[in-house]
């Protein structure tokens, strides 16, 4: 049976790098027991871990460290997906056999193909595998909610969907609206930016960055202890925007924000991005050192 329990936060891990590139496994060791430690629900390896810039046997290194410091304790979500089906399909369980309690396949992308064909694609995955797969709907590689619903039905593993392509807000109630039956699962992305909003949407859970999972955990289980608790959910977390804002940024300077972060919060030592990954220049650098401080988020 499909696993169907999962919800909350799922921080997407942010992969410690030294200068020279390689993985510092003592720092994902160290960012995996922090964020068990703030009371995450999972923690995903994908985008904003620059898996994409990771051959098989980086992906393979990371994966089990993640899995060996978690020991169990929280769910791991894996990204296998591929612009083809073969790979998908060998990623897919080269994951599960090393331990990946659930898939996050996105469709492909490099060359975009008919929807029957994407339907196809993430049917083979979800045959070959018996674990649960959260359909990535991103910008670069959407998902419509039509076609969401679709792919659940396709198949029972292709039960969870993580709806990043902007806008999220509206996208998630369109595809709350079409699921019925299909037992479609809906969790945020992009950054976190509109937990609340997608929750009030019919969300479970999200998968923001890595830098700040006990205001998401915070802002969450405030949520969700009872109505009269909304507002105040919604004001804590209202405080953080301008810092998830800044950490947002594309062409890399966000994965360089955010591992600085953790780097000011004393969880990691290494924190470098692969490149490419455009730099942040001092100033940008000064304001997010203000950022932590106003919010009394640097390490003591």
């Amino acid at each position: 049976m499909t696993d169907r329990t999962m919800h909350g936060i799922f921080p997407i891990l942010a992969t410690p790098f030294d200068a020279d590139g390689r993985i510092n496994v003592e720092d994902v060791e160290r960012e995996v027991e922090w964020l068990i430690e703030n009371g995450v629900s999972g923690i995903g390896i994908a985008i904003a871990s620059e898996i994409y810039k990771l051959d098989g046997d980086d992906r393979d290194l990371l994966l089990t460290t993640v899995v060996r410091q978690a020991a169990g304790r929280v769910k791991i979500v894996m990204n296998t997906g591929a612009d083809g089906t073969d790979v998908g399909i060998a990623r897919a369980r080269r994951a599960q056999d090393l331990g990946a309690d659930a898939l996050m396949v996105w469709p492909p992308s490099f060359i975009p193909v008919p929807a029957e064909e994407v339907v196809e694609y993430f049917r083979r995955i979800a045959e070959s595998v018996g674990i649960p797969i959260f359909q990535q709907d991103q910008a670069g590689a959407p998902i419509p909610p039509a076609l969401a619903v679709r792919l659940a039905r396709a198949h029972e593993n292709l039960c969870y969907a993580k709806v990043e392509t902007p806008p999220t807000v509206p996208r998630v109630a369109e595809a709350a609206a079409l699921r019925g039956d299909s037992g479609l699962i809906l969790f945020g992305g992009a950054g976190g930016v509109f937990l609340l909003e997608e929750a009030r949407r019919g969300s479970v859970g999200s998968m923001p960055g890595a830098a700040l999972p006990d205001v998401f955990v915070r802002a969450w289980e405030t949520w969700h202890s009872g109505p009269e608790h909304e507002a105040k959910a919604e004001a804590g977390f209202r405080r953080y925007a301008a810092l998830l804002r800044t950490m947002g940024q594309g062409q890399g300077i966000g994965t360089w924000l955010v591992k600085h972060t953790l780097a000011r919060r004393g969880v990691i030592r290494s924190a470098y991005p692969r490149h490419p990954a455009r730099r942040p220049d001092d100033a940008t650098l000064r304001e997010l050192d203000r950022l932590l401080d106003d919010l009394e988020l640097s390490a003591t």
